[in-house]
């Protein structure tokens, strides 16, 4: 009797990335001048608060001076809500942009998505705001101040603190009356060995935009922005309470290096000592395995380029707990292929899913909401049905100068959809395939998340608008709907029901390697049930660590508190 590997890990229904900061050291609480404490670090140096300050203002100086010459993914998912009659928070929309940042000219960014999309504009703010919201508005909030002079600012030593195992000195900067417009305002953390900032929460003057911004040790010595939570809310007149929040994310810090290591490949001579005489075996491909072949060429081009523009996690070790869910679809239902499944992840949020020739692609996002592993299997198994039908891939892209276009019109050349007759063959196939496999006891789940999918969809089309492959709803209908059909109710008062998670939960991404992982957190007990929050955007709490320069590859833990 075949044996079928678990693979989805428990799953972590809200995970919390916890300050570990029992040791906090508070100085001499009655100073409350910026003078008045002497905060030495390492080794006695600097010995006063003020040498602390001229260090933290030089260092944040020298990151924006850097910041200027990278060209990392920005990515910004915006909900808005408002409370209903009982006093919950309930989704009235959601905007969304995804840009390559260029701060050599203030915070600009060239957009990924399509021309009269949101992109260039994420639109008005409701309630009470009256500005418009714009990418560019999020993007600024990864520096501190691009002219960060002391002159500007009063600073106040509050007291050290932990984030994560990186101890900090938190300092409050509020800006001179004579400062110009568009200061800082808020609290500072900074490390304690080189006194880079690594946290800033707060605000700019005259904006209305809260926000909490967050850094990692990417290289050793080196700090540099990933994440940013924005929150608001006030009163709107004749509507209750509005509320916005925000997740912007960074990542493709490293596509410059990475491009400059394919170019040192072909500086290393390797010499092969054992050179085999092939003539006996060589052979023309047949007409079949030739049509294969170039098939397999259009897919690694697609792969690749996508890979390149910092859109497709490199291989890791997420793809390989799809693979295993994929594998055990494939071995209880006695599937012969004619070349392996690869499956990848896409590193943008919107809820999506495609296959590219044999390469089965779900994004990050979606990973982040599905409730267990069941749920993973619906999915990975609509996916496995287009490649078990045959469904056509185009290989008009095995020809490479198809992949000869910019960047950011990735999602306007390179088009997965595809037509309803072969998703309707696919959900159809799917649910045979998931019938014969281990999950077919457990897919209650998986109809109770297309019900939470359908349900949120009108207030949120921006999450489950995809860019490269079909919708999960089209209106009323919605993937796999046989198996909505059979799941039970929702019921938003069950603790116990769990249909969709927040979203950040689950996958940790490098923003310097572009790497993805499982999160590493302990599962919170839900207290409430409005603490479900099923798609919903939640504040970031990442346990801070350090880079050795003899542990270069390690990297710091980036969960999303909740």
């Amino acid at each position: 009797m075949r044996r079928f590997r678990a693979v989805w890990l428990s799953m972590a229904l809200l995970a919390v990335g916890e300050l570990v900061g029992g040791a906090q050291e508070t100085a001499n609480p009655s100073s409350g001048s910026a003078t008045a404490a002497a905060v030495p670090g390492p080794n006695s140096a600097p010995g006063s608060f003020d040498e602390v300050v001229d260090r933290m203002v030089e260092r944040e100086r020298q990151l924006v001076a850097q910041m200027r010459n990278l060209r990392p993914m920005v990515e910004t998912y915006v909900q808005e809500s408002k409370t209903d009659k009982a006093g919950n928070l309930i989704p009235m929309r959601d905007q969304y942009s995804l840009e390559r940042l260029d701060l050599s000219q203030g915070p600009q960014g060239v957009s990924f998505l399509a021309q009269g999309s949101i992109g260039g504009s994420l639109g008005k703010l409701g309630g009470i705001f009256s500005q418009r919201l714009r990418p560019q508005d999020f993007a600024a909030m990864v520096v501190l101040d691009p002219d960060f002079y002391r002159k500007y600012y009063d600073f106040t030593y509050v007291r050290r603190e932990f984030l994560g195992e990186v101890r900090c000195i938190v300092i409050d900067a509020e800006p001179k009356a004579d400062a110009p417009a568009g200061r800082f305002q808020g609290r500072i953390w900074v490390e304690d060995q080189d006194y880079n900032v690594v946290r800033f929460n707060g605000s700019y003057v005259q904006s209305s935009l809260h926000f909490d911004s967050w850094r990692l040790n990417l290289r050793p010595g080196m700090w540099l922005p990933a994440y940013v939570y924005s929150e608001e809310s006030g009163q709107d007149r004749g509507s209750g309470q509005f509320h916005l929040k925000a997740q912007t994310r960074l990542w493709g810090f490293d596509r410059k290096n990475a491009a400059q290591n394919r170019n040192d490949e072909f500086t290393q001579i390797v010499v092969d000592s054992q050179i085999q005489d092939q003539s006996g075996t060589a052979a023309d491909a047949t007409p079949l395995a030739a049509e294969r072949l170039w098939e397999k060429q259009a897919e690694d081009n697609v792969v690749e380029r996508l890979q390149k523009v910092a859109l497709l996690a490199p291989a890791g070790g997420v793809d390989k707990v799809l693979q295993a869910v994929v594998n055990n679809l494939i071995i209880s239902n006695n599937l012969a292929l004619q070349s392996d499944v690869r499956c990848r992840v896409l590193i943008t949020a919107p809820l999506e899913s495609f296959t590219i020739g044999h390469t089965i692609v779900l994004s990050r996002g979606l990973l982040d909401v599905l409730p267990d592993e069941a749920s993973l299997a619906m999915i990975l198994a609509h996916e496995l049905s287009h490649i078990v039908l045959g469904h056509r891939f185009d290989a008009k892209l095995a020809f490479n100068d198809r992949m000869f276009f910019p960047d950011e019109q990735s999602f306007q050349r390179l088009d997965f959809k595809r037509r309803p007759a072969d998703e309707a063959a696919a959900d159809a196939k799917a649910l045979e395939l998931l019938k014969n496999s281990p999950y077919q006891e457990k897919l209650a789940s998986a109809g109770l998340f297309l019900r939470a999918l359908q349900q949120h969809a009108p207030e949120l089309p921006n999450l489950i608008r995809p860019h490269l492959g079909n919708s999960f709803a089209v209106g009323a209908i919605t993937r796999m709907s046989t198996l909505l059909a059979a799941a039970p109710p929702l019921d938003a008062q069950r603790i116990d029901q769990i249909a969709a998670l927040p979203l950040g939960g689950r996958i940790k991404l490098d923003p310097w390697s572009d790497q993805v992982e499982l999160a590493k957190v302990q599962p919170v007990a839900l207290a409430l049930a409005r603490e479900k929050m099923p798609f919903e955007i939640t504040p970031f709490f990442p346990h801070l660590t350090r880079q050795a320069a003899e542990h270069g590859e390690k990297i710091a833990s980036a969960g999303s508190g909740n």
